[in-house]
């Protein structure tokens, strides 16, 4: 088995599975603007646990850049911040909006789907419709996400999974970096979750990152979403680390 990747390692493989639209370096901060709704392409954090002198003088800094840009300055704050990081978001009374699981294992065996799905490219206006539509994005935030998607670097695919009736009912976006296989908007329309499509189409993703050769495989996951958790756990998936977000009150 290959040795488990560290946080920062992680870290990286995330970044490149959503790549900003402008990164901005402040030693070993990064901060990132791309519009839309992702609040991790729209926020700074430190890849550097050790890099946490004048932190709040760096976050108002920061705050101006983000409201420069027109979005709210988020902090992500997971295990790469420093403790003067996190003394300085509470001394600015910038609190905690959202917790993230991260849990990772490594890739084994081949799953068989129950359910029928198709691999795409990421562009492929198909499987964007389908997307935009189980999301519920507005016209702007569809044309961030797919701005997004153009500026990919990485092996990425996207994945609809279809009903007996032929109707993509679940979505899912996967890419493989750095023998890591990262698993985004992972969705299953309203009405229909718990019936096994949100297993299907991690399935195939799964067999999608072993065929181009990830040796370990990753999500993230609101912390407070059990069901989610559940079904990771159920297909060998562990939790790893938590991150989470904070924003001026």
């Amino acid at each position: 088995m290959a040795q488990r990747p560290s946080v920062l390692q992680f870290e990286h493989v995330f970044l490149h599975s959503k790549p900003a639209q402008e990164v901005r370096k402040d030693g070993g901060w990064l901060w990132q603007y791309s519009g839309g709704p992702s609040k991790r392409a729209n926020s700074a954090q430190s890849m550097d646990l050790a890099d946490d002198d004048n932190a709040k003088e760096r976050l108002e800094t920061y705050a101006e850049w983000a409201n420069d840009h027109n979005i709210i300055p988020t902090f992500r704050v997971t295990p790469l911040t420093g403790v003067r990081i996190i003394g300085a978001l509470n001394k600015l009374n910038w609190p905690m909006i959202e917790e993230v699981a991260v849990m990772a294992m490594p890739v084994g065996a081949s799953f068989t789907p129950k359910n029928d799905f198709k691999f795409f490219e990421p562009t492929d206006l198909e499987w964007l419709d389908v997307q935009f539509s189980l999301n519920e994005l507005d016209a702007d935030d569809a044309e961030a996400v797919k701005s997004m998607l153009t500026r990919l670097t990485v092996r990425s695919t996207g994945i609809l999974v279809y009903d007996e009736t032929g109707v993509a009912v679940a979505i899912a976006q996967a890419s493989v970096d750095e023998g890591i296989g990262i698993y985004l908007n992972v969705v299953v329309r309203k009405g229909l979750r718990g019936q096994g499509y949100g297993r299907s189409i991690m399935q195939a993703a799964l067999n999608w990152s072993k065929e181009v050769g990830a040796h370990w495989a990753a999500v993230q996951v609101l912390a407070d979403n059990i069901a989610a958790i559940n079904l990771y756990r159920s297909l060998g998936f562990e939790e790893i680390y938590r991150y989470h977000y904070r924003r001026p009150a």
